[in-house]
């Protein structure tokens, strides 16, 4: 996903298996505080890492969010933001969804709206769900099969809802191309794809085995959607509630509200680790980074929802506070913060270009734009250390020329035809201070070799819809270098890579999270992994993947991340874990005094 998903090695292989088949999420109960890392009332660096702290079941108050910017939609069906996967469970409940629970427990999807995990059948090509009995809608309408196959349906309309993942579209079977439910209102075009024998059981069929598919069962698209409140676009603003919380009210540019649902029954939602426990929810939009940090410091704000970090000047201030920094906790990630180099945009057709960029950049630069090594390590290559199998490579030397080395860039820039530089283009998120602090530092080491780049950003909401990831418009706007980050779905190479290095799941519409790799030996190194049973030579075929995309020198690595969150003393029952990988939104509470 583009922000924080899984980081440890505990997560199932979300390879295809051509003889195998997966067993699913392992059926746990929630209570307690959340199961598994323990817990501590003592405030101290990094005490709701992987642990609880402050644990409780008491309910009350209003947990106060905010963000610089609306995220791309609250709507199930078109997200891809880790903050909104995170928060999206406590409004909606899909099949399976990663379990509330600090560390590596959090990483294992378990049931939700299923009774337990997917049945394979036909070699992992088939899998069979069957739905708790007594979930309903906020409005007390019960939801059955036929609720959950529409909502998969409408996700796979990526003109209309652009913004998630393309994984159904990839892989049910005989799925149309530019399929859309809106013109399909009897889903005569998915017949093939899903079954729903009876008001309680599912049945996916896919155009080839996925031995890991309660993985993708734990998607937020897989949350049951009532065909009659469907909006379409306008979904985002209510989405029909089956979690323990409902819509109050949305407003695009103020915030949102979600209060309780009094249709929700927590006796059918033993597994997931939901606490519920504020009673009321809100996240305020547009307000200033700097102001969200001073305003969690003084008690006023409990939740940076971004769950990416304070902000660098922030970062110092609480690094140089004993007492600040007892209430931060450092957060790794399988993330990578990088920039992608946009062949559509010339010169960086021509490989030579590329490499130009890579060698001139300053890589402890980039480095610092994230706050320094507390916000992560400098990134010789795309696979973070968390992932698994990850193979650590450095065949540009960043680490020996950490600051660039503008002799290397200029030898390339001969053998590309541009000995005296060129200029560029440099995206990123508007409201995003980090992102903007790479674009200023790329900006002053790449001048150094000739390349001269421009500064150009957008709005964090439409980045991929309408801007970065929309290729006529990065074409057309000549947006050849693109700052973003990526964080695995889950923790192996498929996980990590495939959404963001398969040019396959490229989209003219946009939307996409590939924003401009389009490399046919990695495409077919991806199949390759694929048809791969042995784990451990699949997992060498991602680090081949990986390789060829560095070879192509298509990416520029930035930093393999890490957050540093601040914790206020107004939270209880907090924790990260290793499916998150920010504090987990559906477990988090309030100190009641």
């Amino acid at each position: 996903m583009r922000w924080n998903r899984i980081t440890t090695a505990t997560a199932v292989s979300a390879a295809v298996a051509l003889s195998l088949v997966a067993c699913g999420g392992p059926k746990a109960t929630s209570g307690g505080s959340g199961g598994g890392g323990g817990g501590t009332t003592k405030a101290e660096f990094n005490a709701a890492v992987g642990k609880v702290f402050n644990p409780s079941d008491k309910k009350g108050g209003t947990l106060r969010m905010a963000i610089t910017e609306l995220w791309d939609s609250t709507d199930p069906g078109d997200t891809y933001y880790g903050l909104s996967w995170n928060l999206v469970r406590n409004y909606v409940r899909p099949l399976m969804t990663f379990k509330a629970a600090p560390g590596a427990e959090g990483a294992k999807p378990v049931p939700d709206l299923a009774e337990k995990p997917g049945e394979p059948s036909d070699g992992a090509k088939t899998w069979t769900y069957h739905l708790r009995k007594g979930i309903k809608f906020e409005d007390g309408t019960p939801v059955t099969s036929k609720d959950v196959k529409y909502a998969v349906a409408r996700s796979l309309d990526k003109a209309t809802l652009p913004n998630g993942p393309t994984y159904f579209n990839d892989y049910l079977l005989d799925v149309p191309k530019g399929y859309s439910v809106y013109k399909d209102p009897s889903l005569s075009g998915v017949a093939k794809a899903m079954e729903t024998p009876d008001d309680n059981t599912i049945v996916f069929h896919l155009s080839k085995p996925f031995s890991s598919f309660d993985y993708l069962a734990q998607l937020p698209s897989t949350a049951p959607v009532p065909k009659a409140k469907d909006t379409g676009a306008k979904y985002k603003e209510h989405p029909v509630a089956t979690g323990p919380y409902k819509f109050e009210s949305y407003n695009a540019n103020t915030g949102m509200a979600l209060v309780r649902n009094d249709q929700y029954d927590a006796s059918t939602d033993p597994d997931s680790g939901r606490k519920a426990l504020p009673d009321k929810i809100t996240v305020a939009f547009n307000v200033d980074g700097s102001d969200i940090d001073n305003r969690l410091i003084a008690g006023d704000l409990d939740v940076d929802i971004a769950g990416t970090g304070v902000q660098p000047e922030t970062q110092a201030k609480i690094l140089a506070d004993p007492n600040l920094k007892s209430h931060a906790d450092n957060v790794p990630a399988p993330r990578l913060n990088f920039t992608v180099l946009n062949t559509d945009v010339p010169p960086l057709n021509n490989i030579h270009c590329r490499k130009a960029v890579l060698y001139a950049a300053d890589h402890e630069g980039y480095q610092r734009a994230y706050g320094g090594p507390i916000g992560g390590d400098i990134a010789t290559n795309l696979m973070p250390p968390g992932v698994a199998g990850a193979q650590k490579f450095d065949d540009y030397g960043f680490e020996t020329d950490k600051n660039g080395n503008v002799d290397k860039a200029k030898d390339e820039l001969k053998q590309c035809g541009q000995p005296n530089g060129f200029p560029l283009n440099i995206t990123y998120r508007a409201d995003r201070g980090k992102e903007k602090a790479v674009a200023e530092t790329l900006q002053q080491s790449l001048k150094k070799a000739g390349i001269v780049l421009t500064t150009k950003p957008y709005p964090t909401g439409d980045y991929l819809k309408l801007y970065a990831g929309k290729p006529d418009f990065a074409k057309a706007n000549k947006l050849g270098l693109i700052v973003y980050s990526w964080g695995a779905d889950w923790n192996d190479g498929f996980g990590f890579l495939s959404q963001i290095v398969d040019s396959r799941v490229i989209r003219a519409t946009g939307g996409n999270s590939n924003l401009g790799i389009k490399i046919p030996e990695v495409d077919q190194l991806i199949d390759k992994a694929m048809s791969t049973t042995d784990e451990g030579q699949r997992n060498q075929t991602w680090v081949d993947v990986d390789k060829k995309v560095m070879e192509n020198a298509a990416v520029l690595p930035g930093i393999w991340a890490k957050g540093l969150l601040y914790r206020p003393d107004t939270l209880a029952n907090v924790f990260t874990n290793d499916g998150q990988n920010m504090y987990d939104y559906a477990a988090i509470g309030l100190a009641q005094k």
